[in-house]
């Protein structure tokens, strides 16, 4: 159906068409025709095509060949965001964004799939019994999602977990920049705690840092500096008391678990677990020797300590 296009509305808050990708595409129409129509409801709003609109606009059109849809409200906006999902240059926070958003709309639109994982399993919500088995009508907002981008479950449960955890300036230091950051640190980055996401996320979009994995956050115990100029500073300073305290004793060991606990925790992610049975039985010895090098460290500073104070057991 031919509809014009000046009687074609946008919703509000709809992404910006991307000039170079609507100039290209405008190439493509103008040597090959429309091949899809674009989808709009029926008062006209538009749910799948922004690009091609454009493309037609800067060709001079005015009408577009148009499929008309029942869909309505949360349905067509699923629909608008799948179809921004096959573009090729969405950035990493954008398609972290709209994935959010589609579990969301997803979740409301089928509650009956929304569940949460529990000991290794995904358990039942209010809408279903723990452990009953989601109707086969009914796929989850997990493998629905993979099918339609054509990734894993996995791969979707943790761009999930990326765009849940980043934190909104994080998110806009990396929007902002034109260094491509990948996936990887980007899922590094949501692991950091929310205050020194900022700074790495700065770090590294200006390239004094290639992974996540080189920052280093200026502290001493739980004392965070702004840079590492700062700590220096401090530490030169001629009046700060240098004498080591059961204080300070105890603020730079509870800083040093902090740290143990926050980095090891990726090693429980279910990214490493679905490793463990490719493991060899000389790779296991080997994190066996390398864990007990930890434990037996530990012991021994609580050994020592016993023996120069005689603390009652």
């Amino acid at each position: 159906m031919l509809i014009p296009i000046k009687d074609i509305k946008l919703n509000p808050g709809r992404r910006d068409a991307e000039p170079e990708d609507i100039k290209k595409l405008a190439d493509s129409i103008a040597e090959l025709g429309l091949l899809n129509p674009i989808t709009i409801d029926q008062g006209h709003t538009l749910i799948a095509g922004r690009h091609r609109l454009e493309a037609a606009k800067l060709l001079g059109w005015t009408e577009i060949e148009c499929t008309v849809t029942d869909l309505q409200g949360l349905q067509a906006e699923l629909a608008e965001i799948d179809e921004n999902f096959v573009r090729k240059n969405l950035s990493i926070i954008d398609f972290g964004n709209l994935l959010l958003r589609r579990k969301e709309i997803y979740e409301m639109l089928h509650p009956e799939t929304k569940a949460t994982y529990e000991g290794g399993a995904y358990r039942g919500n209010q809408h279903s019994e723990v452990g009953e088995k989601i109707s086969p009508t009914s796929k989850g907002f997990v493998q629905d999602t993979a099918e339609k981008l054509g990734v894993s479950p996995r791969t979707v449960e943790t761009q999930i977990q990326t765009a849940k955890n980043l934190t909104p300036a994080a998110k806009e230091i990396i929007r902002g920049s034109d260094a491509k950051v990948t996936k990887t640190n980007a899922l590094k980055l949501s692991r950091l705690e929310p205050e020194q996401q900022e700074d790495a996320a700065t770090q590294l979009v200006a390239g004094e840092i290639d992974s996540v994995d080189d920052y280093k956050p200026y502290s001493v115990g739980n004392k965070v500096y702004a840079t590492f100029e700062e700590s220096v500073a401090d530490l030169k300073n001629p009046d700060k008391d240098g004498t080591c305290t059961p204080d300070m004793f105890l603020i730079a060991l509870d800083g040093l678990i902090d740290n143990f606990h926050r980095d090891f925790a990726w090693y429980g992610d279910p990214e490493c677990v679905a490793v463990f049975p490719q493991i060899s039985q000389e790779q296991f010895e080997f994190v066996k020797k390398r864990v007990a090098t930890v434990t037996t460290a530990l012991e021994g500073l609580v050994a020592e300590m016993e023996r120069s104070k005689q603390y009652e057991a």
